[in-house]
């Protein structure tokens, strides 16, 4: 049998590529459910999201989006209920309790909300840094005081939790979430507790990992103002992503563009302003043009 016969009865084919291959991240069509009494509950609903090496991303989102949610999937803590979910060379919907334990140490690393989660108190900063390392202990110690030097806080090398701020603890945090040298960085609210100077703070440290150490940081928040102190910024509604704003820096003069996001399906969440504003409810009309695509309310005249 001839190759072009082969390739017309599809044996020589090459397979499409899958839904981001090249991503760091990749979810695709992501569900996760959970059983609440004789209740389901679909904290993600079929959600999309691609985030790629060396990207720094915020996820906001209103209390209950599934935001958070997300977050646990990605970090291993939580295993998805359908579709696909893959970071790296990772399948984390293939993976088994041993491989999940290996992934969140070799993969991930993560910071809480919660300041008192993220670091023992009875350790020195040094010290709960270095705490994940391996190899000889003063390689680690030096290690340490490098990490706490990018984060900012060199200087509480030797405190303990209690002796620091809010805004250091969280700095900690995340220099000792950098220890194993993880590819993905993943912060839960890591400014929820903070005001908005110290808030500041923690992001510029993140950055200064994101940029100097090559980690790739996805941040979840409820704060729709981080956009304006990242490259692009995911907003999640009803266990969807539903927009994405992008930060542009053109010459000194910076934009922030917002897109709708469409699902492989073809689905696209309308932003309940919009929806309000043009009394949009159970049907729209749509109509290909040229180069755009028009929506209208139902029975509206064209």
């Amino acid at each position: 049998m001839s190759d072009s016969t082969l390739q017309a009865l599809g044996g020589g084919a090459t397979p499409p590529a899958q839904f981001g291959h090249d991503a760091l991240v990749a979810c695709d069509n992501l569900v996760r459910i959970f059983q609440s009494g004789t209740v389901e509950v679909q904290a993600l609903q079929g959600l999309d999201l691609l985030v790629d090496q060396g990207e720094m991303v915020a996820v906001v989102g209103a209390s209950g989006s599934g935001k958070s949610t997300l977050l646990a999937v990605l970090s291993g803590m939580d295993a998805p209920t359908a579709g696909r979910v893959r970071v790296g060379r990772w399948d984390l919907m293939a993976m088994h309790a041993k491989e999940r334990v290996a992934y969140r140490r070799q993969m991930v690393g993560f910071v809480w909300q919660q300041t008192s989660r993220n670091l023992l108190p009875y350790l020195t900063s040094r010290q709960n840094v270095a705490l994940p390392m391996t190899g000889p202990r003063r390689l680690r110690a030096a290690r340490a005081g490098e990490l706490l030097d990018l984060v900012g806080v060199g200087h509480v090398a030797d405190r303990q939790p209690q002796e620091m701020s809010g805004g250091e603890q969280q700095r900690v945090a995340i220099a000792t979430a950098l220890a194993n040298e993880p590819q993905l960085l993943l912060a839960d609210e890591p400014t929820g507790e903070l005001d908005t100077a110290t808030a500041q703070e923690v992001f510029d440290a993140l950055r200064r990992a994101n940029r100097e150490s090559g980690t790739t940081v996805v941040v979840v928040t409820h704060d729709p103002a981080v956009s304006g102190l990242v490259e692009r910024t995911v907003a999640i509604r009803d266990g969807r992503t539903s927009s994405e704003v992008l930060r542009r820096d053109t010459g000194g003069d910076v934009t922030h563009e917002e897109y709708a996001v469409m699902d492989r399906a073809g689905r696209l969440q309308v932003p309940r302003e919009y929806r309000e504003a043009l009394a949009m409810t159970r049907r729209v009309r749509l109509a290909l043009e040229a180069d755009h695509l028009g929506v209208w309310p139902d029975g509206s005249p064209r």
